[in-house]
């Protein structure tokens, strides 16, 4: 029995809009009265909604309203990561969370790959000595048969994987619960354990979420565990690795270099050391966003409300005290 003819009604659907305006609403339209808002409007919006859709995924304005949520059963956010979104209100409610679990498996995933290919083959030393129009052939690095350790064993993690694998990496795993029979990762350690195994790997990725248990994973014991040749690549959360530690290890040659889209606090500040050390990588958040990726969030929502309006259970659920969709155990 679908919503409608269970209630007479149509339902009311919030969208909080950013500044991209939103796409894709057309079938939902069809079924259900749309409340588009912005953060200012979000209180008033969301009063007698029965579902909330962010499309402004990085905004804060939730929490500030929820109290207004008086017939909220459904929240989407647009986004992988939902560690902003959790607080405690929503994670006490009844409300179901979905996110954009699957869409970023991809574009993340080339963007790792991508950013092992800049730091083993030297694009970045290539760029410069072409600015300044100096021919130096140098030895570079080969992909096939590096080492590589990903932390964080979800969808995401996976991907990347089985993308690196094909590449002809080495590739294991790091998650909540050590395993050596893991369909993409063959071994993969307890990411409690990181101090004592990362040294054995030419790059460290990280695509965890950010938890209680994952925040400052990447420690100032785990940087000086790393080999000094080795490469560290965040596209998960920038609060997964202590910074002011990592800027110490990268000064001291510690290890050789780092790509990093994510940091503790965003935009990265001018002041940040980061930016001018020549061994480093800087991409402002986007390791997610390719061509094709507002579409695909549009249509991940028009197919989960048709769903969740035919009276079916929702695909992907977030688990709101993990913090992330668990996928059968898969990504323990």
């Amino acid at each position: 029995m679908n919503f409608f003819d269970e209630s007479g009604r149509k339902p009311i659907v919030t969208v909080l809009v950013g500044d991209r305006p939103v796409i894709g609403l057309e079938r939902v339209a069809a079924l259900a009265d749309i409340r588009e808002t912005d953060a200012a409007g979000l209180p008033m919006a969301l009063r007698g909604a029965d579902v909330l859709y962010l499309w402004d995924f990085f905004s804060g304005a939730v929490e500030p309203a929820w109290k207004h949520a008086d017939a909220l059963t459904w929240l989407h956010v647009a986004a992988a990561g939902v560690d902003k979104l959790l607080f405690p209100g929503l994670i006490d409610s009844a409300v179901t969370v979905t996110n954009a679990h699957g869409v970023f498996d991809l574009p993340m995933a080339e963007y790792v790959l991508g950013a092992m290919l800049f730091s083993a083959k030297g694009f970045g030393q290539t760029r410069d000595l072409q600015h300044n129009r100096v021919w130096a052939r140098r030895t570079t690095r080969n992909i096939a048969g590096a080492r590589v350790l990903i932390v964080g064993t979800g969808s995401i993690g996976r991907c990347t994987a089985r993308l690196l694998t094909a590449a002809g990496a080495d590739v294991n795993g790091a998650g909540r619960v050590a395993r050596t029979d893991d369909p993409d990762f063959g071994t993969v350690h307890s990411s409690s354990r990181l101090t004592a195994v990362v040294g054995a790997y030419d790059y460290l990725v990280l695509v965890a979420p950010l938890t209680a248990q994952t925040e400052g994973m990447v420690s100032a014991e785990v940087l000086a565990a790393m080999a000094p040749t080795a490469v560290l690549i965040n596209v998960g959360r920038g609060k997964l690795v202590d910074e002011a530690a990592l800027v110490r290890t990268l000064d001291d040659g510690g290890i050789a270099g780092a790509v990093l889209d994510t940091f503790a606090v965003e935009p990265l500040p001018p002041a940040s050391p980061l930016w001018g050390m020549e061994q480093v990588l800087i991409s402002p958040h986007m390791a997610s966003d390719a061509d094709s990726w507002l579409d695909d969030l549009a249509l991940q929502f028009e197919r989960n409300f048709l769903t969740w309006h035919a009276g079916k259970a929702l695909p992907h659920q977030v688990d709101k005290v993990l913090g992330y969709v668990p996928t059968s155990g898969a990504d323990r």
